[in-house]
């Protein structure tokens, strides 16, 4: 059996790492597990993921519904969609500097693991998680708000909500698959006031959204920002 391998890093190093961005863990032990990849052993970060996943939604919603006052439901999951896509956490994952400290089996280390989007997005939500569990709700909120403000203050709304079929298609096709379909999949209403509801296929995901609009432009737009959110959170799509 190949003993796993542990990292240059040390538990100190991830110790400084947390205090750098004014994180006191009472418990250390949960921050060695948010850094723990499953291929480590069994006291791993999958459960802290699923804890850090919700928080930061909740987090990220209470931002953005006091930071952007007027904006509509849609645009507002529109931006956190955005914002908590893998690629997203990937980037503030890697200003942490979180690559060097994870645990991982030598298999996985040799395989580029530390590396990799998924694989350290899921560690920075892990890392979200113990942070709930550790101080509270509160403390991670602010955590949140600490890795998010410059992202926040360098985003116009209308910056992540422009053109939600353009960023599908560019979505799918930077991953090599193919652009959705829409069809209309229902009218409501007279003639004259009609809503339309359309349907967004993406095929390749076996994903479906439905969108609604007084148009069926607006309704295609609608489903496609419907997709996107979803997409941002692979766990939603079964992918």
């Amino acid at each position: 059996m190949v003993e796993p391998s542990r990292p240059p890093s040390t538990p100190s190093g991830a110790q400084a790492m947390a205090q750098a961005f004014g994180l006191r863990f009472a418990n250390p032990a949960l921050l060695q597990r948010a850094l723990t990849h499953k291929s480590f052993g069994a006291d791993q970060n999958e459960r802290l993921e699923f804890l850090g996943d919700a928080v930061l939604a909740a987090a990220i919603s209470g931002l953005l519904y006091a930071r952007f006052p007027d904006a509509s439901e849609g645009d507002l999951t529109r931006v956190r969609a955005h914002l908590v896509r893998e690629d997203s956490l990937h980037r503030i994952a890697l200003e942490l500097g979180l690559s060097p400290l994870l645990r991982m089996s030598e298999g996985e280390q040799r395989s580029g693991g530390a590396q990799r989007p998924s694989i350290l997005a899921d560690a920075l939500e892990a890392l979200i998680g113990a942070v709930m569990l550790d101080a509270g709700f509160e403390a991670a909120r602010a955590f949140v708000e600490r890795l998010f403000a410059a992202r926040l203050e360098a985003t116009a709304l209308e910056a992540w909500t422009k053109d939600a079929k353009t960023e599908l298609q560019e979505w799918l096709q930077a991953r090599r698959e193919p652009v959705p379909a829409y069809r209309i999949e229902a009218t409501r209403g007279r003639q004259h006031d009609q809503i339309f509801v359309v349907v967004c296929d993406v095929a390749s995901r076996g994903l479906k959204t439905l969108g609604e609009g007084r148009s069926r432009r607006v309704a295609e737009q609608a489903a496609a920002a419907a997709a996107l959110a979803k997409l941002s959170d692979p766990d939603a799509t079964g992918a």
